[in-house]
């Protein structure tokens, strides 16, 4: 079977941190036509919806998404 590919316009897109939560860009363009303070108070990061964890998982075949994090017995 041959490798799957990561998408990387989601992979640019989106963080994932040290304890698996999936990060993105929390912004809007056409709110940020109306007030400076929601243009910039919109530059942070939130964790991604669960509706959209599917795509994220597809798009992103081996970044770890929605699996549990294995880790080694010594």
């Amino acid at each position: 079977m041959p490798k799957m590919k990561t998408h990387k316009g989601t992979a640019k897109r989106i963080k994932i941190t040290g304890t698996g939560k999936v990060m993105v860009r929390s912004f809007n363009p056409k709110r940020a036509k109306r007030s400076r303070s929601k243009m910039y108070g919109n530059r942070e990061n939130v964790a991604a919806h669960r509706t959209v964890m599917g795509a994220i998982r597809k798009n992103l075949p081996y970044a770890g998404v929605g699996t549990p994090s294995v880790q080694s017995e010594d």
